[in-house]
């Protein structure tokens, strides 16, 4: 099996700046792709941004990109996301996930993720 934990989440002004994590435990930890997802009250969870464990590449919904940055530090199991220049939008709770086997493009919905973690809340206030 495998845990997740999300940290960082907290209130913030717009404008402003939060990292969140996400570190794995359990198994042997190889994913092939660690996500991050929000839900706001009322909505659907959204797909944010995701990178590969392997490769390190990365994929962005068109909502952040540019203003948040997915990273990963292997030997920590540790995923994080960089968000900046916040907009009260952004607001909801904030979750990681893990999809296990390759499928050779980036899984951008919930179905297609094996592990999740309890979510963190981010706030922003305008």
């Amino acid at each position: 099996q495998v845990q997740l934990v999300e940290s960082g989440g907290g209130l913030v002004q717009a404008g402003g700046s939060l990292r969140l994590s996400c570190a794995a435990s359990g198994r042997t930890f190889s994913p092939y792709v660690v996500g991050w997802f929000r839900q706001a009250p009322a909505k659907e969870r959204e797909f944010v941004a995701a990178i590969t464990w392997s490769s390190g590449n990365t994929y962005y919904a068109d909502s952040v990109k540019g203003r948040f940055t997915i990273s990963r530090d292997n030997a920590k199991n540790t995923v994080y996301l960089q968000m900046n220049n916040l907009k009260p939008e952004d607001t909801a709770g904030y979750y990681c996930a893990a999809a296990i086997l390759s499928t050779g493009w980036f899984p951008r919905t919930r179905g297609e993720y094996d592990y999740w973690g309890q979510g963190t809340q981010v706030t922003v206030a305008s």
